[in-house]
């Protein structure tokens, strides 16, 4: 598939069937993740992939109430394992090169026919205690991914004469 037409295929899922995903196709959303870059090559990024439908279930509670959390068949807890290095520009190091690697992952997703969800809204020490994460590791997000239950709605973006500016702004 083209680059550019996974990403223009790329949805945030919210509806998932309960069909499972295939051992084989979580780890090439592993192996895409840990192929990203990050600052320094730190790879500071750790997951927690979570199948088990009462954990999931409770990382639905911990994760503000959100039903669908627990109805995909997979939720990967992405972490970082780091020293709070901080990027020349002043932005920490290990959010960003996180999210990089979710990022690779949901792309990946999209070439396996699956589909995925951010999820940033979540309380960190309920998720920590769920997966018995260390207190020194950081719970940047959460991903959920599954077979979508129904066809993707259509991606609304602003045009690129609205978001770029060249030469300066």
């Amino acid at each position: 598939m083209d680059v550019i037409e996974v990403i223009r295929k790329r949805r945030s899922i919210r509806e998932y069937s309960d069909k499972p995903v295939e051992q084989d196709k979580i780890e090439r959303l592993l192996e895409a993740a840990r192929l990203a870059p990050s600052a320094k090559n730190f790879q500071e990024w750790r997951f927690v992939v979570v199948t088990d439908a009462e954990r999931r279930k409770q990382l639905a509670q911990a994760a503000n109430r959100q039903a669908f959390v627990a109805q995909a068949p997979v939720v990967i807890a992405a972490c970082a394992e780091h020293d709070g290095y901080v990027l020349r520009c002043g932005q920490l190091a290990h959010p960003i090169d996180v999210a990089i690697a979710i990022d690779h992952m949901t792309l990946q997703a999209v070439a396996e026919g699956l589909g995925t969800c951010w999820i940033g809204s979540f309380y960190e020490d309920q998720v920590k205690a769920i997966l018995g994460i260390p207190e020194a590791i950081t719970v940047v997000e959460m991903l959920t991914v599954g077979y979508p239950a129904a066809g993707p709605k259509p991606l609304s973006r602003l045009p690129l004469e609205k978001l770029v500016h060249w030469e300066q702004w």
